[in-house]
């Protein structure tokens, strides 16, 4: 099991670094970045906040709807893990639902009512820099072990490495420019959700796997077929069967 447990990890962390060529998608990126916290980790949701240029947190990646709302109401509360994580800078591990409830509310009522019991949030820092949190949700399984976290932690670094990979002078303002532009993207894609959610007559998470599917077939990046999609340079039924009526 620790073998076959290995062989994975060592895929997941070479299909991050396959993305960080100089044209890597930041977006495609942190998508995988989640994916890859459930497949090898014992939680059951992942999601990811990425500061922008102005200070301001925003929800780039999730590994599912609900994960996302999670996200979305921790920053119209003001209270949460993924928060608290970001401004201290530090990891956050709060592996029982009680615990969870006494520390953020709101956010605790919320996170059981979808029906997680521990949460996690760990930095995207490289030396002082934060630059966002990596949160991980657990439903029935076991509280995360300490070498989980690590693991977590270390694919939490690579995407944070390869966000910051530009060295240059003018790293900082490159930085700013890019996640203005992946939280543009991630705008496009949901848009472009709502779309394929309409017109298939399914869920978000569905739509969004039907769009993930036809940009890898069309060697599109994600936001690339998002924007087609939006603006009807491609059609919703190459993308997605239409709903049944």
């Amino acid at each position: 099991m620790t073998v076959n447990r290995d062989a994975r990890l060592a895929e997941h962390f070479v299909t991050l670094a396959d993305t960080l060529v100089d044209d890597f998608d930041l977006v495609e990126l942190l998508d995988q970045l989640v994916r890859s916290c459930v497949d090898l980790l014992q939680v059951s949701a992942a999601g990811l906040l990425v500061v922008d240029p102005a200070g301001g947190l925003h929800p780039l990646a999730s590994s599912s709807e609900a994960t996302r709302m999670l996200e979305l109401f921790q920053l119209q509360n003001d209270e949460g893990p993924c928060l608290e994580c970001v401004r201290t800078g530090d990891a956050v591990s709060v592996p029982d639902a009680s615990a969870v409830h006494a520390r953020w509310p709101r956010f605790g009522r919320a996170a059981v009512a979808s029906g997680f019991r521990s949460v996690y949030a760990l930095p995207m820092r490289l030396r002082r820099e934060t630059i966002g949190s990596l949160n991980l949700f657990v439903a029935e399984s076991p509280p995360l072990q300490p070498d989980e976290l690590s693991v977590a932690q270390a694919l939490a670094d690579v995407a944070t490495i390869g966000i910051l990979q530009q060295r240059s002078v003018h790293r900082a303002s490159l930085l700013a420019e890019q996640l203005q532009s992946a939280l543009n993207t991630r705008i496009v894609i949901e848009q472009a959700k709502g779309v394929l959610a309409e017109f298939g007559g399914v869920g978000m998470e569905q739509s969004f796997e039907a769009l993930r599917r036809f940009a890898r077939s069309s060697n599109l990046k994600l936001g690339e077929a998002a924007e087609s999609l939006v603006r009807g340079s491609t059609r919703p039924d190459t993308v997605i069967s239409p709903r049944v009526r």
